[in-house]
């Protein structure tokens, strides 16, 4: 039993002496070749190339670039137009053209700095004040041409009844004229409010 465990600790001790040799490789990397130059620029970066490639590992980290690894060469948005590209042209173009209109030196013009009518702020707050008497206007309006329409009416029957003596006189509306008036008076009062 001795020397099947004497094999077994000898072959144990091979492997590890193996895996060392391949730990050891993989660890070691081709000296760069350093040529001395007159100048102490030189020297001192070919120091830092000769610390960074000797003690780090080239897994994650780049000497070249003196910064990590990131696997890939180019960008994955490289040379592809994107959103933001598109918005930061844009918003160049707005700065260089605002900075068109400022180096002009030109008068304020105070129409684009006024509205178009000094009240607008008064009418916005009056507007929701408004709504419930203008439905009771047009309510009241609605009333008005109601009795206007039935005196009418009672009116041309009666000269209906006078002139034909009898009662079965074609009941007549609004006259036409009157009808135009009213809606020119309407008319009137809605432009007048919209001013």
């Amino acid at each position: 039993m001795s020397s099947n465990h004497a094999s077994l600790d000898a072959a144990s001790s091979d492997r590890k002496a193996r895996l060392a040799k391949l730990a050891a490789l993989k660890r070691k990397q081709p000296e760069p070749d350093t040529q001395e130059s007159g100048t102490g620029n030189d020297e001192s970066s070919e120091h830092i190339s000769e610390v960074t490639t000797k003690f780090l590992s080239g897994r994650n980290y780049d000497a070249e670039t003196r910064g990590p690894k990131l696997g890939f060469e180019q960008g994955p948005q490289e040379g592809q137009v994107t959103v933001e590209t598109q918005a930061a042209q844009i918003a160049e173009a707005v700065k260089e053209e605002s900075q068109k209109e400022e180096d002009g030196d030109q008068p304020v013009d105070l129409f684009k700095l006024q509205p178009k009518k000094p009240n607008w702020d008064l009418r916005r707050d009056l507007d929701e004040k408004l709504k419930t008497l203008n439905v009771r206007t047009e309510n009241a309006i609605a009333r008005l041409v109601r009795q206007r329409i039935e005196a009418a009416q009672r009116a041309a029957k009666e000269r209906g009844a006078v002139s034909n003596g009898d009662d079965q006189g074609e009941e007549v509306g609004i006259e036409g004229q009157m009808l135009v008036e009213g809606i020119h008076v309407r008319e009137r009062e809605e432009e007048e409010d919209e001013d």
